[in-house]
């Protein structure tokens, strides 16, 4: 059921002592605000109470461009996830939430707008293959929260992240981008039908990114890097295509009960105050010290 029209269950929630009052709290601001707000929506569903599994489900998004052959020999031909995957990785991930802090319309948000459109001209693709690439971006982490968060997206929000990128596609000259949430999940689900496929360039990257995967994990869970990810993902298919084991039932089953417990356990906290990402700060051991817009991007822009 969508949390929007399920009368007021996060008041009861809360009244059982199943949620603390600052999620309640905020789920309902979220509720009172209308579509026209889109971004302050989104910017908070996405840095503040859902904060941590968009970031898992960003990451999750990005490596499913790896299993669409076109796709994966574009990204491999400029040689920057080869050459620096770990930079690549962050400042895929710095650009967007950039944009999602500053607005769209931002100083900063138009710059990496500006980026987006300069990093992407001339690259090989169909309006079809780069709507494709925000569907990940919409869909990916919508989902993993709807499956393993504290609580699942409002309606609400589902349409303020489709209005984030319906306006950030816009703005990078796209057509034709999905107006609602069941009609990118539709589009992503569709593409990936009749593109998926393993290819040397797609386990080529698989391979140079893996690595950045595996040095952020326990130690004693790195030799699980590969099958962490199959599970994670939770689709056959597309670790067939990236070249990942197949998953674990045992494993499986122990991911999904941590993540219920985490969630649970999250549920019952209060809701972080401070947003997850700080623009120019939040750059992780990629940029420790921060960093400046202009760090961002490949060498050859």
């Amino acid at each position: 059921m969508a949390w929007s029209t399920y009368d007021n269950r996060h008041l009861l929630l809360w009244e059982l002592n199943l949620i603390h009052t600052s999620r309640a709290d905020s789920i309902a601001r979220q509720e009172t605000l209308r579509r026209a707000q889109y971004e302050e929506i989104y910017r908070r569903f996405v840095l503040f109470d859902l904060a941590e599994d968009m970031d898992l489900g960003f990451f999750l998004a990005y490596y499913r461009n790896f299993a669409v052959p076109s796709l994966a020999r574009s990204l491999e031909a400029t040689g920057e996830i080869r050459s620096r995957p770990q930079k690549r990785s962050y400042d895929t991930a710095i650009v967007i939430y950039e944009i999602i802090a500053g607005g769209l319309d931002s100083e900063r948000g138009q710059a990496m707008v500006s980026l987006l459109r300069r990093v992407h001209r001339g690259v090989p693709g169909s309006n079809a293959d780069f709507v494709y690439v925000l569907m990940t971006m919409l869909v990916v982490p919508i989902r993993w929260v709807d499956q393993h968060a504290w609580r699942p997206s409002l309606d609400i929000e589902k349409q303020a992240a489709v209005d984030f990128f319906a306006g950030l596609g816009g703005r990078m000259g796209l057509r034709d981008i999905p107006s609602d949430f069941a009609h990118a999940e539709d589009f992503l689900d569709t593409y990936e039908r009749e593109h998926v496929a393993a290819s040397p360039s797609g386990l080529s990257l698989m391979r140079s990114t893996l690595g950045v995967l595996r040095g952020r994990l326990p130690l004693p869970f790195r030799p699980l890097t590969e099958h962490l990810l199959t599970a994670m993902l939770a689709d056959e298919r597309l670790a067939a295509a990236l070249g990942l084991p197949r998953p674990s039932p045992v494993l499986v089953k122990a991911l999904d009960g941590l993540l219920r417990f985490r969630a649970s356990v999250a549920s019952r906290r209060p809701l972080r105050t401070t947003a997850r990402f700080k623009p120019g700060l939040s750059g992780s051991s990629q940029y420790p010290s921060g960093y400046a817009l202009e760090d961002l991007g490949p060498r050859n822009r």
